[in-house]
């Protein structure tokens, strides 16, 4: 990752913990669920995981460190991309729920929608 989306998930990451020191729930659960998004993003690819070589133990490899993959790499674009789809869903939600006449938990979600928006603004 760049020295920029690094700094990206930082911000997320300290956003997340003063939304949880002012028990802010619905912006730790925005954060939460974005750095998650992140994370989920940076899982290592199926294809590269090891193939069995062992005749011994079904789906078995050999050797020191042998079934260690690295985890994908991503780039800032790609960081910025799975945060804005975060704030898109939560804006989407926010209208479904508008519609089902449930105000208080489209505001909840408009309100992490922001958090994460500020963090992006910082």
């Amino acid at each position: 990752m760049s020295d920029e989306s690094d700094a990206l998930i930082e911000r997320l990451r300290s956003a997340r913990t003063d939304a949880m020191r002012g028990r802010d729930r619905a912006a730790t659960s925005a954060l939460r669920t974005t750095l998650s998004a992140i994370a989920n993003a940076e899982a290592v690819d199926p294809d590269a995981a090891p193939t069995p070589d062992s005749t011994t133990i079904a789906g078995a490899v050999t050797g020191v460190a042998a079934s260690d993959v690295e985890r994908r790499q991503l780039s800032s674009a790609d960081v910025l991309a799975i945060v804005q789809s975060e704030i898109d869903d939560l804006r989407r939600s926010a209208d479904d729920y508008d519609r089902l006449g449930r105000a208080e938990q489209a505001a909840e979600l408009r309100h992490g929608a922001e958090a994460i928006e500020r963090v992006l603004s910082v």
